[in-house]
């Protein structure tokens, strides 16, 4: 790994990383905040953090203002980039900035040429906190969230390995990309036109088969919708994950809708306190 950048920030300090990745056989990219006094004598849980469309690891880093509640809930964030990035890797061929570079799904590609590098759900679960756990003080004691297509890839990841996080939220997420045309346009040129293999990257598919797993069933989720995000209704689905909740075996789940509040970090920057304490609350100290 190297350090590229160090920054003091309530405390604590602001860092971001590059190192190789196996999982993308390319480098990638991360950013981390640890809270002030975090040693090897004081590790620390892990909240990580998926952004959206678009982004990278610097967009929640810069305009969420977590670092302060991070901070006083001794607390470390991770941010990982949202695709790989670099010389060989494939984006789309039309630019369009919905698919390809920013825009990896947290998915793992099997369809060519994505396969070769787009492996960010392996990523984020495995090789990802393995060296967060190697190189920095923090605990095994994980919890996830994000925004948009990164709330479609917290929820989804924490709902296929609800053992390994302790809780999971999400910021207007797309809750079904079966059902909306972001999802289906990169479900089908990362894995392909059958739609079954696409299941196990479906919020609302995931839920409904929840009752096959006993940790599934006390998963602590979180969810923040704004009424007024034009994104809504063709995009996000919210109405659907509303449904499939409804009718599940999880018991402990709250999506909460906060009127007059668009897609916008603004929103992301109102309500992350409240996420942060709340997976705060879930973490065993």
């Amino acid at each position: 790994m190297e350090c590229i950048a160090n920054i003091k920030s309530f405390g604590g300090q602001q860092q971001r990383y590059t190192h190789w990745s196996e999982s993308n056989q390319c480098t990638m990219t991360f950013s981390i905040y640890l809270p002030e006094n975090t040693d090897a004598n004081n590790p620390k849980p892990v909240l990580y953090w998926l952004s959206g469309l678009t982004c990278n690891d610097e967009n929640f880093v810069q305009k969420a203002g977590a670092q302060q509640y991070a901070n006083q809930h001794n607390i470390i964030i991770v941010c990982p980039d949202t695709s790989p990035r670099g010389d060989g890797v494939a984006d789309d061929e039309q630019g369009a900035w919905d698919f390809g570079l920013g825009a990896g799904f947290y998915v793992d590609a099997t369809q060519s040429p994505w396969s070769q590098h787009y492996k960010m759900y392996s990523y984020v679960t495995q090789e990802l906190p393995e060296l967060i756990e190697k190189h920095f003080a923090a605990t095994s004691q994980r919890a996830i969230s994000g925004h948009s297509m990164g709330g479609h890839g917290a929820l989804t990841i924490a709902l296929r390995n609800p053992e390994r996080y302790s809780s999971v939220s999400a910021f207007a997420p797309i809750c079904s990309p079966i059902e909306c045309d972001w999802g289906q346009k990169a479900l089908g040129l990362y894995i392909g036109d059958n739609q079954q293999t696409w299941h196990p990257y479906d919020t609302c598919s995931l839920i409904k088969n929840a009752s096959t797993n006993p940790f599934t069933s006390k998963l602590p989720i979180l969810v923040d919708q704004g009424d007024a995000d034009n994104f809504l209704d063709e995009q996000l689905r919210t109405p659907l994950l509303e449904t499939a909740l409804s009718n599940s075996a999880i018991n402990d789940a709250t999506i909460r809708m906060q009127p007059g509040y668009d897609h916008s970090y603004f929103f992301i920057a109102s309500f992350i306190e409240e996420h942060i304490a709340f997976h705060a609350s879930k973490f065993k100290r």
